[in-house]
C-alpha cells in the first residue's frame, strides 16, 4: 500500500463522517414528522401525493397491514415493470429501435425470462443486470420502469428501517407508522433532492444527459463508430443514491460516460454510503440516544476499515506469478505497480479497491473496476462482504436493519453469557425476535449455497461452469475454484440484493435468470417480513428501566460483541464454500513461491 493510496482513503471516510451528523438529524425530523427547511417547498407535493392516492397520513398501520402494503406495492411494481420491458416496442424515445426489426444487429432480446428476472431486480432494489443497457432497453424504459424503480425500491428500504426503530421506541403500541407516508417522505424529501441536485454535478463533470438517438462518428482509421449516449445523468444520481447499482451502460461507472473525472469517482463513491451512513445517526435521535447510533456505525466502520484494507494490500501486492516473470510489482513514479488488471489507469488501485469494498458493503453493486480480475484474496472481500447480509452500512434503509438484527442476536449471545434475560434498548429480546432474526440469517444463507451447489453440479448448468470439450466458444466459462467464485459471487450478490457480478459468468441464460430472480425474492422479502415482525412484537412490549444488570449497548464492549457476531456467523456459515473457490485459489497462485521457497530452506 501506498501513502497516497492511504491518504485518500482516509480523506474519503473522514468526510463521510462529516456529512452524516446533519444528513442524519435531517432525516429523523423527517420521518418524525418535524418540519425542516424543505417543507415550504415540498409539504404542498406530498399532500397532493396522499390526496390522489387515497392515503390518510395520520392513519397507522400494524406490522401485518405494513408488510401487506410492501409486498402489495412490489408486486404491481413487478407488473409494471415486466410489461414495459416486454411492449418497449410500443412506447416513444426509442431511438435505437429496440425490440423491433430494426434494432442494432447487436441488440439483446429481452426474452420472458431476462424481463423476469430484470423486473424483480429493479424492484427489490437488486438491479441485477444480465444484459447491457445500451444495448438492450430504450430511453423509455430506462426512465420509466428502472429510473422510477431506483427510487420507490430504495424508499422502501428506509421505509422498513423506520419501521423497525419505531418497534425500539414505541411502548405497549401495535402500530409502526403507515408504509405509504414513510415511502413518500423518503422519496419526496431525501431521495429527489439528493438526486436533482448530484445529477445537475454530474452533467456539469460531462455526463450525458440527453434523448437524441446515438451519434456516429468517423474514427481515425475511417471506420463508423455508434456512440451510446441518453439520460444517463438522472438515471447515474440515484444509482448511486438509492444503493441501486444498475449501470445505463454495460461498463457501469468504470465507463466514462458515467464516470468521467476523479472528483466524479470521489463523490459516486462517497454517495454509495451516504444516506446508509446518515441513518446511524437517525436511529440515534429516533431512540433518544445518539450513543446508540454511534455504536452502530463504529461497528461499520471497524468492518469496512479492516475490508478495505485487505483488499488494497492484496491488489497492491499484485500477483507473484508475474512478479516471477520479471514484471514490476512495486509502484513508482511511473506506474502504480500491483494487479491492474480489469481496473482503469485513471483511478489506480487504491481507489477501485475503496470502490470494490463501499459497493458491496452497500447493497449497491455499481462498480468502477472488474472484479472478476482482482486476486484471490482482493475479489473475497467483496464477497464475504455480501455474505454478511450487506450490513456494514449497507443498502438504503437495508444495511440499517440489517445490523440491527445482528444487534438482537449479539444481545442474546450476551445475555446467554452473563445468564440474564437479554435486552436491548430498552426492550426484552424473547424467543419470537430471535427466532425471527435467525430466520432472515437462513433464509439468505440457504438460498446463496444451495443455488450454487446446484449451478455447479446439475447437468443443465455445467455448461455455465465447465468448460466444455473442444473449441472454445463464448458462453463457455470459466472452471476450477474461480468458477465456484463465479457462481458463489453471483448468488451471494443477488441474494444480498447487491447485483455486482465476477462477470466472467455467463448468466443470461434460463437457468441462471429464473433461479436469480428467485434469490433476489427470498433475499429481500424474507428479510423484509421477519423485520417487520419483530419490529411489531417489539412495538408492543412495555419499556423496561436500565438497570445495574444491563448490558451496556452504547460502548466498545458491545462494539466488539457486534463486530465478533458478524464476522463469526459469517465465516462459519461460508468458510466451507470460500474455501473452494478464492482460498484455494489463492493458495494455487502462492504454489510457485511456497514451493521455490520450500526447496531452498532444503537445499540451506
Amino acid at each position: 500500500m501506498t501513502a497516497n493510496g492511504l491518504f485518500q482513503i482516509m480523506v474519503y471516510f473522514l468526510v463521510m463522517v462529516a456529512l452524516t451528523p446533519p444528513l442524519g438529524k435531517f432525516m429523523a425530523n423527517v420521518f418524525d414528522g418535524r418540519r425542516t427547511f424543505l417543507h415550504p417547498l415540498l409539504r404542498p407535493v406530498e399532500r397532493v401525493i396522499y390526496r390522489l392516492s387515497g392515503v390518510q397520513e395520520d392513519a397507522e398501520q400494524g406490522w401485518t397491514q405494513y408488510t401487506a402494503s410492501i409486498l402489495a406495492f412490489s408486486l404491481v411494481s413487478f407488473l409494471i415493470v415486466y410489461a414495459i420491458q416486454r411492449w418497449q416496442r410500443l412506447f416513444p424515445l426509442n431511438p435505437m429501435h429496440f425490440g423491433t426489426v430494426r434494432a442494432p444487429s447487436n441488440a439483446t432480446a429481452i426474452t420472458p425470462d431476462l424481463a423476469f428476472n430484470t423486473a424483480v431486480s429493479f424492484m427489490t432494489n437488486t438491479n441485477w443486470q444480465a444484459y447491457g443497457g445500451e444495448t438492450t432497453l430504450s430511453y423509455f424504459v430506462q426512465m420509466a420502469a428502472l429510473t422510477v424503480q431506483n427510487f420507490v425500491s430504495a424508499g422502501a428500504g428506509m421505509a422498513i428501517a423506520v419501521a423497525l426503530v419505531r418497534g425500539f421506541v414505541r411502548r405497549e403500541c401495535r402500530t409502526i407508522g403507515n408504509f405509504w407516508v414513510d415511502l413518500t417522505r423518503s422519496v419526496v424529501y431525501v431521495l429527489v433532492p439528493l438526486a436533482l441536485i448530484f445529477s445537475l454535478f454530474l452533467v456539469s463533470q460531462g455526463v450525458p444527459q440527453t434523448l437524441k438517438s446515438y451519434p456516429a462518428a468517423r474514427t481515425l482509421e475511417g471506420g463508423v463508430q455508434t456512440i451510446a449516449v441518453g439520460p444517463v445523468a438522472s438515471q447515474e444520481a440515484i444509482k448511486m443514491l438509492g444503493s441501486n447499482g444498475g449501470g445505463f451502460f454495460n461498463a457501469n461507472s468504470a465507463h466514462p460516460f458515467e464516470n468521467p473525472t476523479p472528483l466524479t469517482n470521489f463523490v459516486e463513491c462517497l454517495a454509495l454510503l451516504l444516506i446508509a451512513a446518515g441513518l446511524t445517526r437517525t436511529f440515534g435521535l429516533m431512540v433518544k440516544d445518539v450513543r446508540q447510533g454511534w455504536a452502530i456505525f463504529a461497528a461499520m466502520s471497524i468492518i469496512f476499515w479492516a475490508g478495505v484494507l485487505i483488499c488494497y494490500a492484496a491488489e497492491q501486492r499484485g500477483n507473484p506469478l508475474l512478479s516471477r516473470l520479471g514484471v514490476q510489482s512495486m509502484p513508482s513514479q511511473t506506474q502504480s505497480g500491483g494487479n491492474m488488471e480489469g481496473k482503469e489507469v485513471r483511478f489506480g488501485i487504491a481507489d477501485s479497491a475503496l470502490w470494490a469494498v463501499a459497493t458491496t458493503d452497500a447493497s449497491n453493486g455499481a462498480i468502477n473496476s472488474q472484479h472478476d480480475s482482482y486476486t484471490p484474496i482482493g475479489g473475497l472481500i467483496p464477497l464475504f462482504n455480501m455474505e454478511t447480509g450487506e450490513v456494514v452500512f449497507g443498502g438504503v434503509g437495508s444495511g440499517l436493519y440489517g445490523m440491527l438484527i445482528y444487534a438482537i442476536v449479539a444481545v442474546f449471545v450476551g445475555g446467554l453469557m452473563v445468564g440474564r434475560t437479554p435486552e436491548y434498548l430498552g426492550k426484552k429480546i424473547e424467543q419470537k425476535e430471535v427466532k425471527m432474526c435467525m430466520l432472515a440469517l437462513i433464509a439468505m444463507a440457504v438460498s446463496i449455497l444451495c443455488f450454487s451447489a446446484i449451478s455447479a453440479v446439475a447437468p443443465f448448468a455445467k455448461g455455465g461452469y465447465w468448460n466444455a470439450p473442444g473449441p472454445a466458444t463464448a458462453n463457455v466459462n470459466n472452471g476450477g475454484p474461480h468458477g465456484l467464485s463465479e457462481i458463489l459471487y453471483a448468488y451471494s450478490s443477488v441474494t444480498g440484493n447487491n447485483g455486482s457480478a465476477f462477470a466472467g459468468l455467463n448468466a443470461n441464460t434460463p437457468w441462471y435468470n429464473l433461479t436469480i430472480g428467485v434469490a433476489m425474492l427470498v433475499g429481500r422479502f424474507l428479510m423484509i417480513i421477519p423485520i417487520l415482525a419483530v419490529a411489531g412484537s417489539l412495538a408492543a412490549k412495555r419499556h423496561l428501566p436500565v438497570t445495574s444488570g444491563t448490558l451496556p449497548t452504547h460502548g466498545g464492549l458491545f462494539v466488539g460483541l457486534l463486530v465478533g457476531t458478524i464476522v463469526i456467523v459469517g465465516a462459519l456459515t461460508f468458510f466451507p464454500a470460500l474455501s473452494l473457490g478464492p482460498i484455494v485459489e489463492h493458495f494455487l497462485m502462492q504454489q510457485g513461491r511456497l514451493f521455490s521457497l520450500f526447496c531452498s530452506s532444503v537445499w540451506s
